[in-house]
């Protein structure tokens, strides 16, 4: 019988198996699953590893989405045609939904609905009941991310607990809950920016447009690009130009930044991440920089 020469495999390899191995071992524990699915770029690797993990049978899982409802139009398309390519069952709920029901009640008419998707995905998480939801994050995009586990326990109110996670000696994970409470299992944490570009180029995989180099007007606020967009209006004294940019990160609209590019095709992004000394979150998250602890607050209250 043949045998795998390890010392054969690249790094992309090792990072691939090791993803694999987390996504059966979700499936194998947890009754329920879900995989998030956004239709950016980490999710799109998070899906074809999926499909290596699992093919030539149907996904284990169904695709869930919270929307906020102000998402980019590229990114929605793109994710909806290619859950249909897969024959995969996508399940959207919205932030809209969530403010109709009276759950979520914004403070003033112009905020970002982006840290509400929490009350969303709980809402999700009680109404089909899933026991463990499956998503993209990476511990190199933000410093509360690289805190926390590979399978990430949350109690029976959505909450994590910093203090109160579970030990992965030796790539042993424990996926097992209480009725009520929830596992968020992240198969990529272990991978950098430039990991996820490298893998999307060596599988062919298709993006949004917006992830590559395009011209969009733009102002500058806060040390970053703001997009001018109908839901972010430039403001009286505010320059609009035209500018050549990219999305590294896509999200909601008005909290999602872009970055001065040239970097069209895939081999000039890779060199351009190679390049970068700023993690994505911190170049083009608008919502990050309300303060230190931002993403932590909100991977507390629920957050993916």
């Amino acid at each position: 019988m043949s045998t795998l020469d390890t010392r054969t495999l690249s790094h992309l390899d090792w990072l691939e198996a090791d993803a694999i191995h987390i996504l059966r071992e979700v499936v194998g524990q947890c009754a329920n699953p879900a995989l998030l699915f956004s239709g950016g770029k980490d999710s799109v690797c998070l899906l074809r590893l999926a499909e290596k993990a699992f093919r030539p049978g149907a996904l284990p899982c169904p695709l869930l989405h919270i929307d906020t409802g102000h998402n980019y139009p590229e990114v929605i398309a793109f994710r909806d045609r290619r859950a249909a390519e897969l024959d995969a069952r996508l399940i959207v709920r919205s932030v809209e939904d969530s403010m109709a029901r009276g759950s979520v009640v914004l403070r003033h008419p112009n905020e970002s609905r982006n840290r509400h998707q929490s009350v969303t995905l709980l809402e999700a998480i009680a109404e089909f009941g899933f026991d463990a939801c499956i998503g993209g994050a990476r511990r190199d995009e933000e410093k509360a991310r690289a805190k926390e586990r590979i399978m990430s326990f949350r109690d029976a109110f959505g909450q994590w607990d910093p203090k109160n996670q579970r030990p992965e000696l030796w790539s042993l994970y424990n996926a097992r809950v209480h009725p009520g409470e929830n596992i968020r299992a992240f198969p990529i944490s272990d991978w950098t920016e430039l990991d996820v570009w490298h893998y999307i180029q060596r599988e062919g995989l298709e993006l949004p447009s917006i992830y590559f180099a395009h011209r969009r007007p733009v102002v500058h606020a806060n040390g970053l690009l703001r997009p001018v967009t109908p839901l972010t209006p430039a403001q009286p004294g505010e320059t609009v130009e035209e500018l050549r940019v990219r999305f590294r990160t896509v999200g909601d609209i008005t909290c999602t930044a872009p970055v001065a590019s040239e970097a069209d095709t895939l081999d000039a992004i890779l060199a351009e991440t190679a390049l970068t000394t700023l993690s994505e979150r911190g170049a083009t998250r608008l919502d990050d920089h309300a303060s230190e602890s931002s993403m932590e607050d909100r991977k507390k209250a629920g957050y993916f």
